[in-house]
C-alpha cells in the first residue's frame, strides 16, 4: 500500500555544522480516477482517504450530487514489479439512472499537485453545474469562532507536523464544531478529500459551514466549495480575482489572511457578524 509518509536519509547543514539524518517528507504518488472503466483524471496525490477524494472531485466536477449516486469504488488495475497492488487506480460504479461525465470533464493530462483552473469560461461552467448554490443560506459566523479556526486546523494536521509538507481543509460548523480535516501536498485535493467525506455521511449540501484552508484561496477551492453547497470559505493566505468574483456571483463569504487577530471579508460580510 502506498504511503502517507517517506524516509529519506538526508545531510541537515545548518550554522552548527553538517550532520546526516534520516527525515520525513510527505509521499505523493499519481491516482488515476476512473467512472465505469473509463479514465477520468489523473491527479498527483497523497495516498489516503482516496474513495473520498473520488466522491469529491466527482461532486465538484457536478457528475454526482449524493452518496445515493455512486453503487460502488475499488482499486484496480495498477500494479508494481512485483506483482503487488500499488492502489493508484480507483474505478467508480455510477449508480442506474445517473449520467456518465460529459466529455467536457474529462482531463485527458496529468493534474499536478499544485494545478487549479481560470478563465471566464470557467465562471459560466460553474454557473451552469453548481446544484448547491449557498446564496441563500442564512447562517452567521462569529468572529471569534472564525479567529480560532487556524490554529485549530493547524492541530490537526498531524502529517504536516512531521513533513513540513502538506496543505490541510477542514470543514466547521457556525458553532465551531469540526466535522473533518483532511491533508494533502495538493490543496485541491485536501479540499476533494473533505468534501468527499461529507457527502459520503450526507452532508451535502454543507449548509452552514465554513471552509478553513491552509493556503491561498484559488478560484478552484472557491468553485469546489460552491459545487458542495458551503457557504463560507476562509483561507490563511490571499484570494485571487477570479476566486472573489465567483465567490461574489455565488453569494458566498470569502475571507483571507484570516491570522491572529485580524482577517480579510472580501464578500459576503453580513454572514460575519460580532
Amino acid at each position: 500500500m502506498a504511503r502517507v509518509t517517506v524516509r529519506r536519509p538526508i545531510l541537515r547543514v545548518s550554522a552548527s555544522g553538517e550532520r546526516r539524518r534520516v527525515d520525513a517528507v510527505a509521499g505523493e504518488e499519481p491516482l488515476e480516477i476512473r467512472v465505469g472503466g473509463r479514465a477520468l483524471a489523473v491527479t498527483m496525490r497523497t495516498p489516503g482517504h482516496d474513495v473520498e477524494l473520488a466522491h469529491g472531485f466527482l461532486l465538484t466536477e457536478g457528475v454526482i450530487g449524493g452518496r445515493e449516486d455512486v453503487s460502488s469504488a475499488r482499486y484496480c488495475d495498477s500494479v508494481d514489479a512485483d506483482g503487488r497492488n500499488t492502489y493508484n487506480v480507483l474505478d467508480v460504479t455510477l449508480s442506474a439512472g445517473v449520467p456518465p461525465p460529459d466529455v467536457g470533464v474529462e482531463r485527458n493530462f496529468y493534474t499536478t499537485s499544485s494545478c487549479g483552473v481560470c478563465g471566464k469560461a470557467a465562471l459560466d461552467a460553474v454557473r451552469l453545474r453548481t446544484r448547491f448554490s449557498p446564496s441563500e443560506d442564512p447562517s452567521r459566523f462569529a468572529v471569534e469562532t472564525l479567529l480560532s479556526l487556524p490554529d485549530r486546523l493547524r492541530e490537526r494536521q498531524k502529517v504536516f507536523a512531521s513533513t513540513g509538507g502538506l496543505h490541510a481543509a477542514g470543514v466547521f460548523t457556525a458553532d465551531g464544531d469540526l466535522l473533518v480535516v483532511r491533508e494533502d501536498v495538493g490543496r485541491h485535493n485536501a479540499v476533494d478529500k473533505a468534501l468527499g467525506e461529507l457527502l459520503m455521511k450526507g452532508r451535502v449540501p454543507a449548509a452552514g459551514t465554513v471552509l478553513m484552508v491552509s493556503g491561498r484561496a484559488s478560484f478552484e477551492l472557491v468553485q469546489k466549495a460552491v459545487m458542495a453547497g458551503v457557504p463560507a470559505l476562509a483561507a490563511v493566505s490571499a484570494p485571487s480575482s477570479l476566486a472573489v468574483e465567483l465567490a461574489e456571483e455565488q453569494g458566498m463569504t470569502l475571507i483571507g489572511f484570516l491570522r491572529g487577530p485580524d482577517m480579510n471579508v472580501y464578500t459576503g460580510a453580513h454572514r460575519v457578524k460580532g
